[in-house]
């Protein structure tokens, strides 16, 4: 007789933007339960928090998140003029300044990113080469980074055609997935009450002429009804309903054994600087679900 083979266990990290700090925390609560995946891998932010997990540079990733301040994130932007609004040289030499770029052949834990090509619309694996060159071809978001060529092919987002990367995961040889999908109750929330203007600084006085003079050639808006969201809420929520429909068709086909849903609709696009919120969700969403994976454990071993 052979001793029966210990099952793989795979992580899938969706896709998300600033939401996917809250990465961090799931895979700090799945390391408590006692849960060591044998492979990861991940779509746009899941594949920056994925490949740091995989080359053992997540407690210095989570240290520089939790950082972060609005000003930070401001600082990263480099305008493009060409095919998406930031060009990402700033964000990824930063990256490089401080992290080791080593070939996805030899992380710590067997690695892969997804994108898209944006010639096709098919799903790439990314699975050798550069690690940050893989990242930063993942997390290419239309409209806002410019995309990434390799080996003759526009890559971008990842999200736009895998989000949240099961089938990766059992392609690298998972028996057991665990997946993490940030957009489970994303739909809809920014505009199902109207919530108050955030606080502003002050502003000149020209600034507050000019609005006013705006405001006077529109129409006035009925008070029944809630203001017009803005042009960026209209674009980002418009990205989170196209995830969101192919994240559940294809959940629905391939899905995963444990499914880790974490709460963050309330953090916009760009909310990078909120990431001790978005982490302790992501521990808080293990910690829903540990009857599963104790069930897991069990199975794993």
């Amino acid at each position: 007789m052979t001793a029966q083979r210990k099952l793989r266990v795979g992580l899938a990290l969706g896709s998300g933007s600033a939401r996917g700090w809250a990465h961090i925390g799931v895979i700090r609560a799945l390391e408590e339960a006692g849960v060591c995946p044998d492979l990861v891998c991940g779509t746009s932010i899941g594949a920056l928090v994925g490949a740091a997990y995989a080359a053992g540079e997540l407690e210095r990733l989570e240290s520089w998140v939790l950082g972060l301040q609005i000003g930070d994130v401001v600082g990263f932007a480099d305008v493009s003029l060409s095919a998406g609004l930031l060009k990402g040289d700033r964000l990824m030499q930063f990256f490089r300044n401080h992290f080791v770029d080593r070939p996805l052949e030899h992380l710590q834990v067997p690695f892969a990113a997804v994108a898209t090509s944006l010639q096709t619309g098919e799903e790439v694996w990314l699975r050798s080469g550069s690690t940050l060159d893989a990242v930063r071809a993942s997390i290419a978001l239309p409209g806002i980074f410019t995309p990434v060529r390799r080996e003759g092919l526009l890559l971008v987002d990842g999200g736009l055609a895998n989000p949240i990367p099961v089938s990766l995961a059992r392609a690298m040889g998972a028996d057991i997935v665990i997946a993490v999908d940030l957009g489970s109750d994303i739909l809809g929330r920014r505009f199902r009450t109207v919530e108050a203007p955030e606080a502003t600084p002050s502003q000149p006085p020209w600034m507050l002429r000019l609005r006013e003079h705006i405001s006077s050639l529109s129409p006035e808006p009925s008070r029944e009804e809630p203001p017009m969201p803005s042009m960026m809420d209209v674009l980002s929520t418009s990205m989170d309903i196209v995830q969101v429909k192919i994240a559940r068709s294809r959940l629905a086909g391939d899905p995963p054994e444990v499914l880790v849903t974490p709460q963050l609709a309330r953090l916009r696009l760009f909310d990078f600087h909120r990431a001790k919120e978005a982490i302790e969700e992501g521990r808080l969403a293990v910690h829903r679900v540990a009857h599963s994976l104790a069930v897991l454990n069990d199975e794993a071993t």
